[in-house]
């Protein structure tokens, strides 16, 4: 009996010794260090505007107006939602997956104005697993640079300078292709208009 009372209390003690540890001092410990570190990245990569937090440069947003880029087709929720992450599950055979992606491709071809048998972007068309990839590729964002110079009267050249700023290049050159922050993008060329309507102004 006493046997069983001390391997009894051996593993109770373990036990709370292991939760006080695993579960309190270690995740304070790592949030302390993340939050003097890399106190950004930490806190989710939140990108403020005049002030105001207006997304994460982790998660894609809806943009649908033609004076911008845009993302990757989302079906987390209704799009976009990142409460209810996920795709569609359809697989390469499924009808309606195919008849998605022609729709998608009719679309962008026209809003881009390609021509009816360009070769589109495959992330231009199909939706990501998450549905809230931040990224497009850089063919897809060349495609859409004629639309966004036209549509904000502002050159091409200075389109494209702002596409290379926001591109996310992997680490050491592995890991991935480079991908373009839609919402780092888009910020940046209202933040462009908005300079240049402060610069008339004051002519």
């Amino acid at each position: 009996m006493k046997t069983f009372l001390k391997e009894l209390w051996t593993s109770i003690a373990a036990t709370v010794f292991l939760c006080v540890i695993v579960s309190g001092i270690y995740p304070v410990v790592v949030w302390g260090l993340a939050q003097v570190l890399f106190p950004r990245q930490a806190n989710g990569n939140l990108i403020e505007r005049n002030g105001q937090i207006v997304g994460s440069e982790l998660l894609a947003q809806g943009f649908s107006g033609p004076r911008y880029f845009h993302p990757r087709p989302s079906l987390a929720g209704t799009g976009y939602d990142p409460l209810n992450s996920g795709g569609s599950n359809l697989g390469p055979t499924s009808q309606k997956l195919i008849d998605g992606i022609k729709a998608n491709a009719a679309q962008y071809r026209q809003e881009n104005g390609l021509a009816a048998d360009a070769t589109v972007p495959a992330d231009a068309v199909t939706a990501s697993g998450s549905g809230l990839d931040p990224h497009i590729s850089i063919q897809n964002a060349k495609l859409q640079i004629p639309r966004i110079a036209k549509e904000r009267g502002i050159s091409e050249e200075m389109v494209r300078a702002q596409v290379g700023k926001a591109t996310d290049r992997p680490f050491l050159g592995i890991g991935g292709d480079p991908g373009v922050n839609v919402l780092k993008l888009n910020i940046a060329l209202d933040g462009i208009v908005q300079t240049n309507s402060l610069a008339e102004k004051k002519q």
